[in-house]
């Protein structure tokens, strides 16, 4: 039997959520951590974070952004933004 699976993606810009449209003029919606808190009530099957901004301005991600919001999460969670080589992906 199939099963629906829910797989949220949320944009990350300096550590808070965003809403864009096609990823331009990013408006503040809240904390990470907050909708954390409302997607393990729901039980998602899995959470996606992607930092918008961190490769376009060559950032290293939020380590400690990062840690906050897998302390959080009780499903498996996906990053992406920022990381440029091997030695950045074996770090986070």
């Amino acid at each position: 039997m199939i099963s629906t699976r829910v797989i949220p993606v949320l944009l990350l810009k300096d550590g808070g959520l965003v809403k864009t449209i096609k990823f331009k003029n990013p408006t503040y919606i809240g904390d990470p951590i907050n909708a954390i808190k409302i997607f393990n009530d729901k039980e998602v099957d899995e959470l996606i974070f992607l930092d918008i901004t961190a490769s376009s301005q060559k950032k290293k991600p939020n380590l400690e952004v990062i840690k906050q919001i897998a302390e959080e999460c009780f499903m498996p969670l996906c990053y992406g933004g920022g990381i440029h080589s091997l030695q950045d992906i074996e770090m986070y």
